[in-house]
C-alpha cells in the first residue's frame, strides 16, 4: 500500500506516525476524481469523527468549499487539501485513509489503530 503522509514529506518514523494521518495514493486519486466530478477541484476534504452511530463514534468525510476553520489542522497530499479539527485528530492520529473497492463498497475507508471494534455495518466504531 503506497501512501503519502500528511504532516511530513518523507515516511514518518513509528513515533511520528502516531502524530499524523496517512493518505494512500489510492485515496488521493479518488479524492481528486470526486472533486473533479463535483466541479470543485480546488475544494478540500474534511476528515473528522462524531459521536454517534451504533458503536459510539462515526467517521466524517465531506467536501469543504470554505477556508479552514481557526482550529483546523490543514494537510496536503498529492495536491489535495485535507482539514481535520483538533478534537477529531485525537481519534484519527496514527490512522490511514485508504480507497477501497469491493463488490459491496466503494469509497474511502479509515484504517485506525485506535479502533477497538466496529459495528456490523462498518460505519461506527469504539476506541481503545
Amino acid at each position: 500500500m503506497d501512501s503519502t503522509p500528511l504532516v511530513q514529506p518523507e515516511a514518518p518514523s513509528p513515533a511520528a506516525a502516531k502524530k499524523t494521518v496517512t493518505i494512500t495514493d489510492g485515496a488521493v486519486e479518488y479524492a481528486k476524481k470526486r472533486l473533479a466530478q463535483r466541479g470543485t477541484p480546488d475544494a478540500a476534504i474534511r476528515l473528522g469523527v462524531r459521536g454517534g452511530g451504533c458503536s459510539g463514534f462515526s467517521y466524517v468525510i465531506e467536501f469543504s468549499d470554505d477556508p479552514p476553520r481557526e482550529r483546523d489542522l490543514v494537510f496536503e497530499a498529492g495536491g489535495v487539501r485535507f482539514y481535520v479539527d483538533k478534537k477529531s485528530f485525537v481519534y484519527l492520529a496514527g490512522s490511514a485513509l485508504d480507497y477501497e473497492k469491493t463488490l459491496v463498497f466503494q469509497g474511502f475507508k479509515f484504517k485506525n489503530p485506535q479502533e477497538a471494534s466496529r459495528c456490523g455495518c462498518g460505519h461506527s466504531f469504539t476506541v481503545r
